[in-house]
């Protein structure tokens, strides 16, 4: 394993706390040393739960080391039953403990529990985090998925969800709410706020919606082949994926694709006038594999950015992520090393990053807009307020996201183009503090004389006669927002007539852009 200042995957001990966290009343015995129960503080930390995770560590020491650790394992499962009463355990060792060998599986069946155990085996010096999640989800579906009637309604379930996911609590809603505004009843929605009896009822479903390919696919995959349920391919993120995925459920259900709309506003919102000044930008895509290249698509075909980079850290997937790449006519950046990440950003030049908190970090460095996509995030992406990534409000929400940086990015290289102007200049302070700004005589204002007020008007003509608008420079004028045009006219026409230009080209423009801003 390597040791590095950010990771964008934990060991697959943490996916499996994920899962673990995610449900009700199931409990986690994790064989590891002292120092590995940093863990749950990325829950109660970063995710802001109101409670711990239900993990129980045997917190072994050097010390221990040479005498029985095994008996230490069966002291800590058997004292985590008989305090919780969960109605399902899970078994496993983190990193650290699979070197000592003790089999925690073998080790918490001879207590003879009365409930489930399921072991987990999760190769921590080969696997990492999301592979923890899958697996560990996949074990228990596995272990307590029984054989059981089809409900006699339509119904699906929704699967892949945990703890410490990236808005995965609000996209099961949303999801949620437009199945059954198609008539499809949730039988379980899982491992998030599932129980061990809801993993039981898994099989009575007619299908599965699978939400998040990283931490739930396996389980799809073994109840597709051992119960004959069908499994969705189409992650809804983005308005037309939405639609996609609706297409796909109504034909898994048998029922219409029709579905309210009302709610929708980022197509039209995309295409207006107001965002049409943003077609084109250059974005840098980088995060999970689901959430990249769902936001490639969105990026470059309902917003009218430009694709210039994409990739992602989990190697799982870079199959599928090379083969979306091509799309783009781009090759995929495969790799878990955010220096890997940071160089190939500086070689884009973008002016837009969507990333993992790292990229954000990576962004504010080099000064460039950034929005958060994709796990691993921080505090500030569990806000309190609903906000969904999938669905349709979910497409409004990435609109809103993506948009607000660029918006900003414009209001503060506007402000530095026209920092010598009278009322943007460093002195004049914020201009909804009128306070600061020091106001002309009231005389100048008031009583310009004849010959002033005559001799102004003659330099403007002057001015305007001795210079030529070229076409192209015309067209790109046009491209700056009505509300500052004329005002980035004044100075070009300015910066021309000092430079002793005449005919203002579009690279006249451009410099003078760049004269006001130093």
């Amino acid at each position: 394993m390597k040791l590095t200042l950010w990771t964008y995957e934990g060991p697959p001990h943490v996916g499996a706390m994920r899962v673990a966290t995610g449900m009700k009343d199931v409990h986690y015995v994790l064989h590891a040393p002292q120092g590995d129960t940093y863990a749950d503080l990325l829950f109660t930390m970063i995710e802001r739960r109101n409670h711990r995770p239900p993990v129980t560590f045997t917190t072994f020491q050097a010390s221990d080391l040479g005498g029985d650790t095994a008996n230490l394992f069966k002291r800590a499962a058997q004292g985590a039953y008989d305090r919780f009463k969960p109605q399902a355990m899970i078994v496993g060792a983190s990193c650290t403990a699979e070197l000592i060998q003790d089999d925690p599986g073998g080790l918490a069946s001879t207590l003879g529990l009365p409930c489930p155990v399921v072991p987990l085996d999760l190769p921590s010096y080969s696997r990492k985090e999301n592979f923890g999640a899958d697996e560990t989800f996949h074990a228990l579906v596995r272990a307590l998925a029984q054989p059981c009637e089809r409900t006699r309604e339509v119904s699906c379930n929704i699967l892949g969800a945990t703890a410490l996911g990236f808005r995965h609590r609000d996209d099961v809603t949303e999801i949620a709410t437009l199945l059954r505004s198609m008539g499809i009843a949730i039988n379980v929605a899982a491992p998030l706020d599932a129980s061990p009896e809801d993993l039981k009822r898994l099989p009575a479903a007619h299908f599965n919606v699978l939400l998040y390919p990283e931490t739930g696919e396996g389980a799809a995959r073994w109840l597709e082949k051992t119960h004959a349920q069908p499994w969705t391919k189409t992650t809804p993120i983005g308005a037309q994926a939405t639609r996609e995925f609706i297409a796909e459920v109504a034909a898994l259900a048998g029922v219409s694709p029709q579905v309210d709309e009302t709610n929708l506003r980022q197509p039209w919102w995309s295409a207006s006038v107001d965002s049409t000044y943003l077609t084109n930008k250059r974005v840098f895509i980088f995060g999970d594999a689901t959430h990249a290249m769902a936001a490639a698509r969105v990026a470059r075909d309902e917003i009218g950015f430009e694709v210039v980079g994409l990739g992602c850290y989990n190697r799982e997937f870079a199959r599928p992520m090379r083969a979306c790449a091509k799309e783009y006519g781009l090759e995929a950046l495969i790799s878990d090393d955010y220096l890997d990440v940071e160089a190939a950003i500086i070689a884009a030049a973008p002016e837009l990053i969507l990333g993992t908190q790292m990229e954000r970090h990576i962004a504010k460095r080099l000064g460039i807009a950034c929005a958060v996509i994709s796990a691993p995030v921080h505090v500030q992406d569990f806000p309190a307020r609903y906000s969904p990534q999938m669905g349709f409000e979910g497409a409004n929400v990435l609109f809103d996201t993506w948009i607000h940086p660029l918006v900003m990015g414009l209001e503060e290289h506007l402000l530095t183009m026209f920092r010598e102007d009278f009322e943007f200049h460093d002195a004049a302070g914020p201009s909804h503090h009128g306070g600061k700004a020091t106001p002309a005589p009231v005389q100048q204002i008031l009583e310009p004389t004849a010959n002033a007020a005559t001799q102004m008007i003659e330099a403007a003509q002057a001015l305007a006669d001795a210079l030529h608008w070229l076409p192209d420079a015309e067209r790109e004028l046009k491209k700056i927002p009505f509300f500052v045009r004329a005002k980035a006219r004044r100075n070009t026409e300015k910066y021309a007539a000092e430079k002793g230009v005449t005919q203002i080209s579009i690279e006249t423009l451009y410099e003078a852009k760049a004269h006001y801003a130093r």
